[in-house]
């Protein structure tokens, strides 16, 4: 770990006037002391180690605006809530503002009064949010959550990618990444990426001393009263120990919490199926003490800075070492002994793997990608205009590996993003049209009459077609081009005349090399994606073989990512707070065995499936859509074909994918 002498004065002194403590953590005076002496830093700090800070307090510093980047709401509303707490001018912009809100953000921004401002990446994208970062002076980029940078990381975002070209694109002079959850090789990419120097490189180190780490092998049917038992004594009546259990599915979340409830303990269920309303209101609850037990999905617990939590249960097998990390640096956060379970056994495995396999896009789907980009390349422009959602049905390919796809196809050379913008816009006047005319002169008022005139309002709403406003400017002698008509429509909406609406967000690529083989194309990025699905089932193969090890759990963890505690410690190498240093190596239960899969049961369960899918395409469809179809793993193509209401979706989910995909081919074979 990097280390600083002591902190500057004017460091100490914001540290203690404004956030209340007495001295910097470990590792956090090495980062705030880089980022305000103007180098880009990473920040690799175990999870609950105040990785927060790093960026919080140099902006305070800094002449200009902070902007942060991260991953998820409840992450920017957690740290927003902290720093209004404490007197820092900080904002988001977020799908929960109303426009009113968003308008006051930015124009916050703009005179200076803000100090740091939280967005999505996503946002990025957005035309009417890059126009006004234009606008604004900005000293820092903070990534929030910087692993999902690399795309052989375990949390990969594709969005994540374009982050050095907007970090150059709006002239941001410096960076500062933050994550709990990279292994070295993660960290050489987020360098390389970022410009980084090794020296600013800062790690606190994933040891923790407080977390016994804790591996019971159950078979599946048992879990559930091996849970109960295990708790019981650490939910006393008025007594109980905050406790995060995790699980894979909704469903589960559901059935286990009332099986628990039956059982005399104070649970509750949260999960992304819940309204927001509900699970807000659960966090607070949780957070309260009110709910003490919570069983959750992996979304709980982000952006939850609940210091005393005492167990962390993972009753399905976490994702990844990764995420078990994570999900695991949520307890003890105080520094006082907290447990850290997994009632482990091999029934999980499939439904995890059928996650990574629903993200390897078909062969075909890649081809009808690349014959839309080759037939773009022949225009005029070569612009190959892309709204995702409709490119992601007409391709068949999930959006989130589609937006990976898009990215390799920059990587590659293919195609280079031009511009994003909103393809739909519509207004509605607040004062009326004909004094907002008067409020300007000379050639001005003509080209606001003109857009007055061209956009017809029904009833309320008046919808913005570009193309008409551009040949009416033509023959009047006015620049109504699209950039002056969104500009002029959002002044008038600071001014408050008018409000504005947009969406369908378009991308606008280059295509840079339309002469290419399309075969070969194929052949190779499908190689990619299955090489990233073979890396991601060896993520889960590492994780079983972390809970099977045979010496210290906790050891193997730290060097997993790339930490020398126990290599430069002076003790025993192990921690002497595991299951293995109990005594106790587990073996994880191999899954109840599956009836064999017959002729009959293709014929009940895929033929209906083949069927209508011919009645709609014309086509038969291919073996991996078959297997997705009977293992339940979505596909956009499944809604038009109502592909959910037959007998045979989802019916062998608890098959181990490859199983279902080789058996599907025999099948297919013999009936061809």
């Amino acid at each position: 770990m990097s280390s600083s002498p002591a902190a500057s004065p004017e460091l100490h002194h914001t540290l203690k006037r404004v956030f209340g403590f007495d001295d910097f953590r470990g590792g956090q005076q090495a980062v705030v002391e880089r980022v305000v002496g103007g180098r880009s830093t990473a920040a690799i700090f175990a999870t609950g180690a105040g990785k927060s800070l790093c960026y919080q307090l140099p902006a305070l510093h800094l002449p200009h605006l902070t902007l942060v980047v991260s991953p998820l709401l409840a992450l920017m509303q957690d740290q927003l809530a902290f720093l209004e707490r404490h007197g820092v001018a900080a904002a988001t912009i977020d799908s929960t503002l109303t426009r009113d809100e968003v308008r006051e953000v930015m124009q916050r921004a703009r005179s200076g009064e803000l100090k740091i401002l939280m967005v999505s990446v996503e946002r990025l994208r957005n035309e009417r949010f890059r126009r006004f970062l234009e606008q604004v002076a900005i000293s820092l980029l903070v990534i929030d959550e910087a692993h999902c940078i690399s795309e052989w990381g375990h949390n990969f975002r594709p969005d994540y990618l374009r982050l050095p070209d907007y970090q150059r694109e709006f002239g941001i002079p410096q960076a500062l990444l933050l994550t709990a959850t990279a292994t070295p090789a993660v960290i050489r990419d987020m360098q390389e990426r970022f410009a980084i120097a090794s020296d600013d490189v800062v790690t606190t180190g994933f040891y923790r001393r407080n977390l016994e780490l804790l591996v019971e092998p159950v078979a599946g049917d048992e879990r559930p009263d091996a849970l109960a038992r295990w708790l019981a004594p650490r939910q006393p009546p008025g007594a109980e120990e905050p406790t995060i259990i995790y699980v894979t599915l909704q469903q589960t979340a559901e059935t286990l919490a009332r099986r628990l409830t039956q059982q005399g303990l104070r649970v509750r269920a949260y999960h992304a199926g819940l309204d927001g309303e509900t699970r807000d209101a659960l966090q607070q609850q949780f957070m309260s003490g009110e709910v003490p037990c919570i069983v959750a999905t992996i979304a709980f617990g982000m952006g939850i800075d609940k210091r005393d939590i005492r167990n962390v249960v993972h009753f399905d097998l976490p994702k990844s070492i990764e995420n078990y990390s994570q999900e695991i640096g949520r307890a003890g956060r105080d520094g006082a002994p907290s447990r850290c379970l997994v009632l482990a056994g091999r029934d999980a495995l499939g439904v995890l793997e059928n996650f990574v396999y629903g993200d390897t896009p078909e062969p075909e789907g890649i081809r009808q990608v690349l014959e839309a980009i080759r037939q773009a390349g022949q225009s005029e422009t070569r612009q190959w205009p892309v709204v995702l959602n409709t490119l992601s049905r007409e391709s068949n390919i999930r959006p989130l590996p589609l937006k990976t796809l898009l990215v390799q196809l920059e990587m590659r050379g293919l195609i280079t993003p031009q511009l994003a913008y909103l393809a739909e816009y519509r207004l509605q006047y607040l004062i009326d049209p004909g004094e907002l005319i008067a409020r300007f002169e000379g050639e001005r008022a003509r080209f606001v009459a003109l857009l007055v005139e061209e956009i017809p309002v029904a009833r309320r709403w008046g919808t913005v077609d570009f193309e008409r406003l551009y040949r009416a400017g033509q023959q009047a002698g006015i620049d109504a081009s699209r950039a002056r008509v969104i500009s002029a429509l959002e002044y008038f909406q600071q001014q408050g005349w008018l409000l504005l609406e947009g969406k369908r967000l378009t991308d606008v690529f280059e295509v840079q090399a339309p002469d290419f083989d399309i075969e070969a194309r194929t052949a190779a990025l499908s190689e990619h994606f299955q090489a990233k699905e073979r890396a991601e089932i060896e993520r889960l193969n590492a994780m079983v073989a972390l809970l099977e090890s045979e010496y210290c759990l906790t050891r193997r963890l730290t060097e997993y990512f790339g930490d020398d505690y126990f290599a430069r410690a002076d003790t025993a190498d192990r921690c002497g707070h595991c299951s293995v240093c109990h005594g106790r190596v587990a073996r994880l239960p191999a899954p109840a065995p599956r009836p064999a899969l017959t002729p009959a049961d293709f014929d009940h369960l895929a033929r209906p499936f083949i069927e209508r899918h011919r009645e709609q395409f014309a086509t038969a469809p291919g073996v991996m859509r078959i297997t997705r179809f009977l293992c339940g793993l979505s596909m956009p193509i499944f809604t038009p074909l109502k592909a959910r209401q037959l007998t045979g979706f989802a019916r062998l989910e608890q098959y181990p994918y490859g199983d279902v995909y080789r058996w599907v081919a025999r099948q297919s074979a013999e009936h061809d």
